[in-house]
């Protein structure tokens, strides 16, 4: 029951009592209570209470799918993942940004599925990752998602699960003819695949703090896409902090170009470390390779293939080389450039530094362009001899010649001096690191 009394003349007290799911107006009324359906409602995470009932909560996508040609500016971020359908290609005039802590992720295929991002001539990326939010390009079976750095399912031998990343610009290459050439992978006919040119200063854009694992997709017949792939690169690109895991050819190959790399690191690929060809004229600097069971040499050294642009000398230096079952180095047809300062250890007996039986290589040691000198060698037990690790194979060489050269210019030790190979404490942010391949550098 409710009651009602009127207001006192002399008084502003409301004497007005009200009932059950009431309250007091300021006009002295009762009126009804209000109440949110939602007071007693819990929704599960991803709903809201609306009216009384959850409803899901409207969200953005989280994965989105490439493919194709990219000819407008493009920014990819951090809070999606972004899936490789096929090859994804930056075309020139276009700029593809790509924030710190995003991952890629690429759909497995072959030959002509082969997913790959291509970054073409006169296209730019801006990968600048940081080493608390690296930019990871994986596989899609990795298990790694979105805000994370490390997935758990692969490790570096798991390999060709996708393609790799290809930049390619204007400077200049030495190529079999003229002074342009079609990158290795890609068909004549597709004109994104075209790279060199004149300007060595060239800029395709910023990589940094970029991690490429489990890549290496058979493209033809013994043709493999490399983790890195570097066409025709100029000096005026950046290039740092990259990782190259679990790649089933290179790591990283060279197609001419003057980029310069720095505090790069390739482990566990299935043929190369470093692959050098067209008279790449850059240096790489700061650097780890760590051999896997079945990686070949941590360098293979190619120098120009024709008459044009022949003059490209490329420096590698303060880099340490963690080997396994293959070779230290090659240096094959018309190979020039030098080797400073480098660190090589845990290799086997069998390991060697060879000038190839080419009379191009020879005329090219001869003539001073090949030049190792100042690195240590921290051999396995079984090597007693020093100069037997280098070898002229050359039959109109002088390999007595070579061994003392390089025994003079080099060094077997049991540690590495200060001065020498890599600083390794700059990979703290790598897969590797995570899984303790680095212990030891």
């Amino acid at each position: 029951m409710t009651l009602n009394s009127c207001k006192d003349d002399n008084s502003d007290e409301c004497k007005v009592v009200c009932g059950t799911g009431e309250i007091l107006s300021a006009d002295c009324n009762c009126v009804a209570v209000v109440t949110d359906p939602c007071d007693d409602v819990t929704c599960p995470d991803g709903f809201v209470c609306a009216d009384g009932n959850c409803v899901e909560v409207a969200t953005e996508p989280t994965e989105v799918s490439k493919a194709g040609l990219l000819t407008a500016d493009e920014t990819w971020t951090a809070d999606k993942m972004y899936i490789l359908q096929s090859k994804v290609v930056v075309s020139e005039g276009v700029t593809l940004t790509i924030e710190p802590g995003t991952i890629i992720k690429g759909a497995k295929g072959q030959g002509s599925l082969a997913t790959a991002l291509i970054v073409a001539r006169g296209g730019k990326i801006m990968a600048e990752g940081t080493a608390e939010k690296p930019i990871v390009f994986t596989a899609l079976s990795d298990n790694i998602e979105i805000g994370q750095t490390f997935g758990s399912n692969l490790d570096e031998t798991v390999n060709s699960e996708w393609g790799g990343v290809i930049i390619l610009g204007k400077a200049p290459i030495s190529p079999s003819a003229g002074t342009e050439a079609q990158i290795e992978g890609i068909p004549a006919d597709d004109t994104f695949g075209a790279y060199g040119g004149s300007d060595a200063a060239d800029n395709s854009g910023v990589f940094k703090f970029v991690s490429i694992r489990h890549g290496g997709a058979l493209i033809g017949d013994g043709n493999e896409i490399n983790g890195l792939t570097l066409g025709g690169v100029g000096s005026g690109t950046t290039i740092e902090n990259v990782e190259i895991v679990g790649n089933l050819d290179d790591g990283i190959e060279f197609f001419g170009g003057a980029v310069n790399v720095k505090n790069a690191l390739v482990w566990g690929q299935g043929d190369d470390g470093y692959d050098i060809d067209q008279s790449f004229s850059g240096t790489i600097e700061n650097s780890i390779y760590i051999a896997g069971a079945d990686s070949d040499h941590a360098m293979e050294i190619d120098g120009p293939e024709g008459p044009e642009n022949t003059g490209g000398l490329f420096t590698i230096k303060n880099c340490s080389f963690k080997g396994l079952n293959g070779e230290f180095a090659d240096w094959r047809d018309k190979a020039q450039g030098t080797v400073m300062d480098c660190y090589f250890f845990n290799f086997d007996e069998a390991a060697d530094i060879e000038l190839d039986a080419d009379a191009t290589v020879e005329a090219n040691y001869v003539a001073g362009k090949i030049v190792i000198t100042g690195n240590e060698f921290n051999l396995a037990a079984a090597v007693t001899d020093f100069a037997s690790i280098f070898k002229d194979t050359f039959a109109g060489g002088d390999d007595a010649a070579f061994k003392a050269d390089m025994v003079a210019n080099n060094a077997s030790v049991t540690e590495k001096s200060a001065g020498k190979g890599a600083d390794a404490s700059v990979f703290g942010w790598t897969f590797a690191s995570s899984k303790g391949a680095i212990d030891g550098f």
